[in-house]
Order: structure tokens, then sequence, then C-alpha cells
């Protein structure tokens, strides 16, 4: 039987890709719930990761950036975002590789963003297109025994609800993890797999 841990399985794409895999292979990890993890800090990541022993791959929907008109950022947004989505995503892969069976995964997530900037984006788009190079970067490295690979979502159908947008032109939750998935089993490792409305 798999085992798969998820981190950010409190978020929209986390409980979907519990669902999809099946809660009974799943290890949930968030900030909040179930196995408590904080991934911009690395010493609550290898805590995370001496508890949970051996598994089959990890699943990473955490991570937060800030999304800010240029002339509000500040050095503060620059460090939260750097070091949450990006440093931590980096980071689930630099302690968590050693508990990960060789021949297992671990799929990130970035965002549509890293190819597509928008106005108010700049901190997304760079933490995004900065993961997407680690994937491809680790994937290099020969002593890496196992997969390293992405997802990337563009706007989420739930998520555009939320904030009072027309969600006809996002991609619905359940079908983001259906890509996690599918990176998850037999995405090449160094591969950024779409999950967006074409």
């Amino acid at each position: 039987m798999s085992k798969i841990l998820v981190i950010g399985a409190a978020g929209l794409i986390g409980a979907r890709a519990v669902e999809a895999l099946g809660e009974e292979h799943c290890i949930r990890a968030s900030r909040n719930s179930g196995e408590r993890v904080d991934i911009s800090d690395p010493k609550s990541l290898a805590a995370l990761f001496e508890r949970v022993g051996e598994l089959d791959g990890i699943v990473c929907t955490g991570g937060a950036a800030r999304y800010k008109p240029w002339d509000q950022l500040t050095d503060e947004d620059w460090t939260f975002s750097l070091a949450n989505k990006l440093m931590g995503q980096v980071n689930v892969v630099r302690y968590g590789m050693k508990s990960v069976r060789p021949g297992g995964a671990i799929t990130l997530t970035t965002g549509l963003a890293a190819q597509y900037p928008s106005p108010g984006s700049a901190i997304i788009t760079t933490v995004n297109a900065a993961v997407e190079a680690f994937v491809r970067a680790a994937a290099a490295e020969p002593s890496i025994s196992v997969r390293v690979n992405a997802v990337s979502p563009g706007w989420v159908a739930e998520t555009l609800q939320a904030m009072g947008r027309d969600p006809t032109g996002g991609i619905p939750a359940a079908e983001v993890a259906q890509v996690v998935v599918r990176q998850l089993r037999e995405g090449a490792s160094g591969s950024v797999a779409s999950a967006a409305r074409t």
C-alpha cells in the first residue's frame, strides 16, 4: 500500500489531491491541521519528515506568495514569499527526499504566472518561475534518487468564485488534483505539467 505525504492538505487543491489519491494512502500535513508543518521553517520540515518515516511520495500544494501592485510591495512581502513558496518547496525536496523510497516522486506546485505575468504578479511570477527552474535542476542531479516534478495550475474555478469573479474560465480544483496525481505517479523528473483551461 502506498504512503503519500500531502503538504498543504487543508487547502483547496491539497484536499482534492487527498481525495484523488485515496484518504487511506495519505498523511495530511498543513500549518493548522493533521501533521503540523510550516514549510517556511526548515526545522519544522525536518521534524515532519522525522515523524512520518518512509514514504512512497510527497505532494506539496502548500506555499504562499503575495499578490500586490508593484508600488505597494515591501521588503517583508518579498522575504515572506521567497521563504514560503520558493524556499519552502525547495526544502521539501532537500529534507524530504531521504524519506521517499527510490523510484518515488516529489511533486511541487507552481502556477501559470511563471509564463504569463500580469499587474500585481511580480512576486508570484518570480517564485513560480524559480520553482520550475529548481525542478529542472533537481532532475539533473545524479544523487537524487526520486523523481522531482511540478504542476502549474491556472486560475482555479473555486478561487475565482470566492473572489467574486466569473469561475467559468478557471479549472476546478478536482481537475488540478488529477494532474497532480498523474505527475506523482508517472510524471518525468524535471517536468512541469500544466493544469489550466486552454
